[in-house]
C-alpha cells in the first residue's frame, strides 16, 4: 500500500496518490471527493435551515419576539419579501437570479478544478455554503412567496441560517482572495499583489 501523507491535520481526508485520497476511511477519486464534500455541505446547510424555518415558524407568530438576551438576541419570526437581510424588498428576479450566479460559480470552480489543477477544500466548502444558503431561501420563495426569517440581533435586519451560510461562505472567498503573510513583527498582514 502506497505511503499516506496527510492533507490536513484531521484523519478523515488524506492523499494516497496524487489524484486519489481517503475520505472517512474510504478511497475515492478526488474529484469524487470534492463532490462529496460539496453535496455534504449543501445538504447540511439546507437541512438546518428548513429545521431552524419550520420550528420558529411553529412556535412563533409573525412579527412575536422572544428574547434570549434582552435588547442583543432575540428571536422574531419575520416574512421576508426581500433577499439576505432584507434587502431589494419586492423585486422578484432578484430572488431567481442569485442562485442562478450561485450556482454559476460553483460550476465554474469544477472547470477550473479540472483544467488548471487542483482547487483549495476551503474554497469549494465556501461556494458549497453559498449555494445551500441559497437554496434554502428558494425554497421559502417557491413555496411560500417569502422568506421565514427569525435571528435577531437588535442592531442588525433579522436574518435566517441560509443567510448566514451565505455570508461566511462570501467572507471565507473574500479572505482566501487576500493572502496572508508575517511581517517582520511576526503580526499578520494582507499582501496586494500588483
Amino acid at each position: 500500500m502506497p505511503s499516506i501523507v496527510l492533507r490536513s491535520r484531521k484523519r478523515w481526508i488524506a492523499r494516497v496518490k496524487d489524484d486519489t485520497v481517503l475520505l472517512a476511511g474510504l478511497r475515492m477519486k478526488r474529484s469524487l471527493a470534492d463532490i462529496l464534500i460539496c453535496l455534504a455541505t449543501v445538504s447540511f446547510v439546507v437541512l438546518l435551515d428548513r429545521l431552524t424555518k419550520f420550528f420558529f415558524s411553529t412556535v412563533l407568530h409573525p412579527g412575536e419576539s422572544l428574547p434570549v438576551i434582552r435588547n442583543v438576541f432575540h428571536f422574531t419570526l419575520v416574512h421576508n419579501t426581500g433577499i439576505a437581510f432584507g434587502l431589494f424588498k419586492n423585486n422578484g428576479f432578484v430572488f431567481f437570479i442569485i442562485p442562478v450566479i450561485a450556482i454559476g460559480l460553483l460550476v465554474y470552480n469544477i472547470y477550473y478544478y479540472y483544467k488548471f489543477g487542483e482547487l483549495d477544500r476551503l474554497y469549494i466548502a465556501a461556494f458549497s455554503l453559498i449555494l445551500g444558503g441559497a437554496i434554502g431561501n428558494l425554497v421559502d420563495r417557491i413555496f411560500l412567496g417569502h422568506v421565514v426569517d427569525f435571528i435577531d440581533l437588535r442592531v442588525w435586519p433579522v436574518f435566517n441560517v441560509a443567510d448566514s451560510a451565505i455570508t461566511i461562505g462570501a467572507f471565507i472567498i473574500l479572505l482566501k482572495c487576500f493572502p496572508l503573510a508575517k511581517d517582520k513583527d511576526g503580526k499578520m498582514k494582507v499582501i496586494l499583489k500588483d
